[in-house]
């Protein structure tokens, strides 16, 4: 389950790009969620993602 707080969201999400998936995709369908309403509620709070960093970074 991912937070609701976009912060923490944004947190999760990073810190599982790095220890574990290699692309946004592949940890959408590793947990099975929706991955543009997750990348929509990180774009919301003002966060894109950097595929060169394999990480969401604030705009």
């Amino acid at each position: 389950m991912l937070p609701e707080d976009p912060i923490m969201l944004m947190s999760v999400v990073n810190t599982k790009l790095r220890d574990e998936y290699n692309s946004p995709e592949a940890l959408w369908e590793g947990l099975d969620v929706d991955g543009k309403v997750i990348t929509d509620r990180l774009a919301a709070a003002g966060y894109r993602y950097n595929r060169e960093k394999n990480q969401f970074i604030s705009q």
